[in-house]
């Protein structure tokens, strides 16, 4: 369950003079594991962008656009969408990409143990190739949200034999469809991806390798930036954005992101779960009224990124002005923790190694002080933040996801009973109806 704040946006830097041969990234945390089907990381996201194609893509307007499948039609009940498949692509090993490697990659994600897509692709019910180049959806009822969920991890094709071959630990050595093929990895230091020669739009991409680095101090990040160790920083602190504006060397390039950051609350993972915030919604609220949310904006981020009240940011087409950011209020907050019979909780927080995430932290620790609410902070490293949310090890954890462009992306895995996301087992059949329901319009 989340509550808390919410923020939306982007920054990132590059050198306008990068190297010709390897293009140097720095990235604020370290990836998971490199398989879109237990794949759940933003950073993650920007590796497989290079690594694995999919069968979709989405415009920055966010219409969907052909990628592997070169066209698709859903049939009028909404039960079959069959799609067109790219002629002549391979996959990273050699191994040809047709339908029935389609078929397969979807039957791994929707049976793969480890696989979080799962409820990205509930709606399908069974995959049949019809041809080398033509394969075809059967869905147990419409779903308005599926190909917006193939634009993501549930859509991206990783090698079969390959992923046969190397079961759970495909993603240490992952073979996939994409631009750039895997060459090493070095946890908590760099991700090193080699051109692919052969795939279908090869001209494009004219770096000979990608080197991701990881560098979750933000200073140090912006260093190795103005050293030149690195092309690209990702999510540089907007309090530097003024200044490095102004030098010729650098270009600042907002991006608008669909996602959000926020508080993810345990409700009913594990024992952690039993804890007063996670078993009162009183002291829940309480929190959430203890901050104020444009404080944190312009405390940590100079104002340039929007708070928000709900699961899509401002700048998506589907946020509603009838749920605006709660205003902090810290007698109500008080009277609630009253009401409650806890006056000065005691909530432990994890957070991700990262000096803004830090920050953050500190200031709505300050904040939910003035309230009587004492929040002791637990710094993690990114990675293992991941398996502790889904281990259910936290009280709340401070975390974030990279959003998706139909808002049942960044709503129905974390909140439906079982989703692939829902991290605190919060369990509502009332709220999977309305979110199932959802799923079957077409218009909004």
């Amino acid at each position: 369950m989340k509550t808390g704040f919410l923020f939306a946006g982007a920054l990132m830097l590059a050198t306008t003079a990068a190297s010709a041969q390897t293009l140097r990234i720095g990235l604020l945390d370290d990836p998971d594991l490199l398989d879109p089907a237990p794949g759940k990381s933003f950073v993650g996201r920007i590796v497989f962008q290079s690594l694995c194609d999919k069968l979709v893509d989405i415009s920055p307007d966010l219409k969907i656009l052909p990628r592997l499948a070169v066209s698709w039609e859903t049939t009028e009940d909404g039960k079959v969408i069959t799609f067109k498949l790219r002629d002549g692509v391979t996959y990273q090993d050699g191994e040809k990409f047709d339908a029935a490697s389609v078929k397969y990659n979807i039957e791994r994600d929707k049976t793969m143990p480890e696989s979080i897509r799962k409820s990205d692709l509930a709606s399908v019910d069974s995959v049949d190739v019809i041809d080398p180049l033509t394969v075809r959806f059967n869905l147990k009822k419409p779903d308005s949200t599926l190909l917006a969920a193939l634009t993501d991890r549930a859509g991206m094709m990783v090698a079969p034999e390959a992923a046969k071959q190397a079961g759970a630990k495909f993603g240490l050595n992952p073979v996939c469809s994409g631009p750039y093929k895997f060459v090493e990895r070095v946890q908590q230091d760099h991700i090193t991806l080699a051109r692919n020669p052969n795939y279908w739009n090869a001209k494009a991409f004219s770096f000979d390798k990608i080197v991701f680095r990881t560098i979750p101090d933000s200073t140090a990040r912006l260093e190795s930036l103005r050293s030149g160790d690195l092309d690209i920083a990702e999510r540089i602190e907007p309090t530097d954005v003024k200044e490095l504006e102004a030098q010729k060397e650098f270009k600042v390039v907002g991006v608008t992101t669909l996602g959000y950051q926020g508080l993810t609350v345990n409700v009913a993972n594990g024992p952690a779960s039993k804890a007063p915030i996670g078993q009162d919604k009183r002291i829940r609220q309480a929190l959430s009224l203890a901050i104020d949310r444009q404080g944190v904006m312009d405390a940590v981020f100079d104002g340039q990124f929007s708070p928000a009240g709900q699961p899509v940011p401002p700048v998506s087409p589907y946020y509603s002005d009838k749920f605006p950011p709660p205003t902090r209020d810290l007698e109500k907050a008080k009277a609630l923790l009253k009401a409650a019979g806890v006056e000065h909780p005691v909530i432990n927080v994890r957070y991700t190694t990262s000096s803004r995430a830090q920050k953050v932290m500190e200031v709505v620790q300050a904040m939910a002080a003035e309230a009587g609410i004492e929040i002791k902070l637990i710094s993690t490293e990114f990675a293992t933040q991941m398996k502790v949310q889904t281990d259910g090890d936290y009280e709340i954890s401070f975390i974030g996801w990279s959003g998706r462009p139909d808002p049942d992306g960044n709503i129905y895995s974390f909140y439906v009973c079982g989703g692939g996301l829902n991290d605190s087992h919060y369990c509502n059949k009332d709220v999977d109806a309305i979110l199932n329901d959802a799923r079957l319009t077409t218009e909004v």
